[in-house]
């Protein structure tokens, strides 16, 4: 169940706090050869898991940005803010990729608020840092700061 927030005010009321974490997503090879595809970026650590095998991960291992990509899955059901009826990306403020994620392994997403503004026409800009877990490993496959605008 996804975390309400009556307000974008009262959303912005709780800054500084942690929201919650979603469920698991599999990053299976196929997802990671589709997004190879997309992209054009059919470097052999990705797609090749005869060759990867040999190589410094063990196996092929999903792209930095197909793992960043994976955010808005992720997070949507993390939380909800009542009374929002638009929300447009806005950017990142910061990215770090700091552990691959490997075929068939498992992430998911939590969520700090770092802040939420208003801006003209009505929204607000909020900044939440969002770490993708890997099942299983300490370290982070990634830390990403999200920015969104979202308007009442």
């Amino acid at each position: 169940m996804p975390k309400v927030f009556p307000s974008p005010a009262e959303f912005a009321a709780a800054v500084g706090t942690h929201v919650g974490v979603s469920d698991w997503v599999t990053v299976a090879q196929d997802r990671i050869d589709t997004f190879a595809d997309a992209t054009g970026d059919h470097q052999w650590i990705h797609v090749d898991p005869a060759r990867a095998a040999d190589g410094p991960f063990g196996g092929t291992i999903a792209h930095g940005y197909l793992t960043l990509s994976l955010i808005p899955v992720l997070t949507q059901g993390i939380y909800k803010i009542e009374g929002v009826k638009m929300g447009v990306n806005y950017g990142l403020n910061k990215v770090r990729f700091m552990n691959p994620v490997k075929a068939g392994s498992r992430v998911r997403a939590s969520i700090d608020i770092v802040s939420a503004d208003e801006v003209p026409g009505g929204g607000h800009q909020v900044v939440n840092k969002v770490t993708i877990e890997i099942e299983g490993s300490d370290k982070p496959a990634c830390v990403a700061e999200t920015v969104v605008r979202v308007y009442a």
